[in-house]
């Protein structure tokens, strides 16, 4: 890399580097999803809410890594947009699940379009093969560390 040498100093640092790019491509998402009047959080809920299984919202916490508050808030947001629903499981009566409407599954449809697109945007300077590496590697990070010590 060229420039100073304090520049040189942070972008020869992980951290650094990640949060960056973490900022960079929060910022493109939230413009990218902002006329369907939703966030990268709520779109990854109705994502994890829209899977074959039915969901409780504890069960979508888990799978998403949030807590139960934060869940509650980002559910409370999308029923608010009548994106989801919540209702007692036809299995099991004492529990209750949470669902896309199809209202809600329409613009899942056509939000995860957009994502796709922006990380395809995002992702542009690199090589196709860095770019397929580099979520690669980023999916064995994620997924090869316990998420709590």
């Amino acid at each position: 890399m060229t420039g100073d040498s304090s520049t040189d100093l942070l972008t020869s640092r992980l951290g650094y580097l990640f949060k960056h790019a973490h900022l960079q491509l929060t910022e493109a998402s939230t413009r990218a999803l902002e006329p369907f009047g939703i966030g990268g959080r709520e779109l990854a809920v109705l994502a994890v809410l829209a899977g074959e299984d039915p969901l409780s919202q504890l069960e979508a916490a888990g799978r998403l890594g949030v807590d139960r508050t934060t869940m509650v808030a980002l559910v409370d947001a999308l029923e608010g947009k009548a994106l989801v629903e919540r209702r007692r499981s036809e299995r099991d009566r004492r529990r209750n699940i949470v669902q896309p409407t199809p209202a809600g599954r329409d613009l899942l449809h056509r939000a995860e379009q957009t994502r796709r697109e922006t990380e395809r945007r995002f992702l542009a300077p690199l090589a196709p093969a860095d770019a397929d590496g580099l979520v690669r590697a980023l999916q064995t990070l994620v997924t090869s560390r316990p998420t709590a010590d």
